[in-house]
C-alpha cells in the first residue's frame, strides 16, 4: 500500500476518534487535529485551513443536535461570540511564523488541560451562580483572540472557564462551546482567506473531513442523552495534555 493512502487511512481512523469524543463535550477537535497533522508532515497552511474546516464541519452538527435537545441557550450564545468572533478574525489574520504558531499552541493546551484538571478536582456539587454577563462576554473576545491566533475554535480554553464560574448547566455549556467554536472557526477561516493563506487538498481534506462528520454526529449524539460530562470531560484534559506536550516536544 502507498505510504500516501496508508497515512490518510491512519488519519480518517483516528479523526473519526477525535470526533466522537470532543463532539460529546461540545468540542470540535481541532486542537488534536492540529497536532495530529503536523506529526505526520502536513504542510503549516494545509494544517491550519484542514483542522478549522473539520472543526466546522463537527460543530455545525453538534450545535444543531444541542438546539433540538434544548440544551443551547441562545441568548448566553450570542453575549460569549459578539466580541470573540471578531477578535478570532483578527488573530487568524495576524503573520504568525510556523515556529511560533505551533509553541503558542502547545502552551496554551497544556494551560487548558491543566484549567480542566483544576476544575475536575475542585467540583463537586455543581450549582450555577448568578449571572455576571459583561465579564464573561469580555472573557469571550480574549479567548476569541487566542482561538484565531491557534487556529483552533477556543471551546478547550472557554469550557473550563465557563465551568469554574458556574455560568450554566454542564450540558448548556457542552452547547455553548459547540456553537463557540463554530462561529470563531468560521472567522478564522475568513481572516485566513482575507490573507490568501487557506489552502485546500482535495486528497487529504475530504477523506479527512468525511470522517470527522460521521464521528462528530455519533459524539453529539451520546453527549444529548448517554454519556456523563464529568467523564467526557476527563477524556478530553488528558487528550489535549497529550497534544499539547507532543507539539511542544516536536
Amino acid at each position: 500500500m502507498p505510504y500516501f493512502v496508508q497515512m490518510i487511512l491512519e488519519l480518517c481512523l483516528i479523526f473519526f476518534l477525535i470526533a466522537l469524543v470532543y463532539s460529546s463535550a461540545g468540542f470540535g477537535g481541532g486542537s488534536s487535529y492540529l497536532a495530529l497533522l503536523a506529526l505526520y508532515g502536513i504542510g503549516f497552511q494545509l494544517v491550519k485551513s484542514t483542522a478549522l474546516i473539520c472543526n466546522v464541519a463537527v460543530v455545525a452538527g453538534g450545535v444543531w443536535q444541542f438546539h433540538a435537545s434544548g440544551q443551547l441557550p441562545w441568548k448566553k450564545a450570542m453575549q460569549l461570540s459578539v466580541f470573540s468572533v471578531p477578535m478570532a478574525f483578527i488573530g487568524s489574520y495576524m503573520p504568525l511564523k510556523q515556529e511560533a504558531f505551533f509553541l503558542l499552541l502547545g502552551i496554551a493546551l497544556v494551560l487548558a488541560a491543566v484549567l480542566m484538571g483544576v476544575k475536575l478536582v475542585k467540583e463537586k456539587q455543581y450549582t450555577v451562580k448568578g449571572q455576571r454577563g459583561w465579564q464573561f462576554t469580555a472573557v469571550g473576545g480574549g479567548i476569541g483572540f487566542l482561538s484565531g491566533i491557534t487556529g483552533i475554535g477556543g471551546g478547550i480554553y472557554l469550557a473550563p472557564v465557563l465551568r469554574l464560574g458556574r455560568y450554566d448547566t454542564p450540558k448548556h455549556i457542552a452547547g455553548l462551546c459547540s456553537f463557540f467554536i463554530l462561529v470563531n472557526s468560521l472567522a478564522g477561516l475568513l481572516g485566513q482567506w482575507a490573507k490568501n493563506a487557506v489552502v485546500f487538498r482535495a486528497e487529504v481534506t475530504l477523506p479527512l473531513l468525511a470522517a470527522v462528520i460521521v464521528g462528530g454526529q455519533i459524539g453529539s449524539r451520546l453527549s444529548a442523552a448517554i454519556l456523563k460530562p464529568r467523564w467526557v470531560e476527563v477524556a478530553t484534559a488528558v487528550l489535549i495534555l497529550y497534544a499539547g506536550v507532543r507539539m511542544l516536544l516536536k
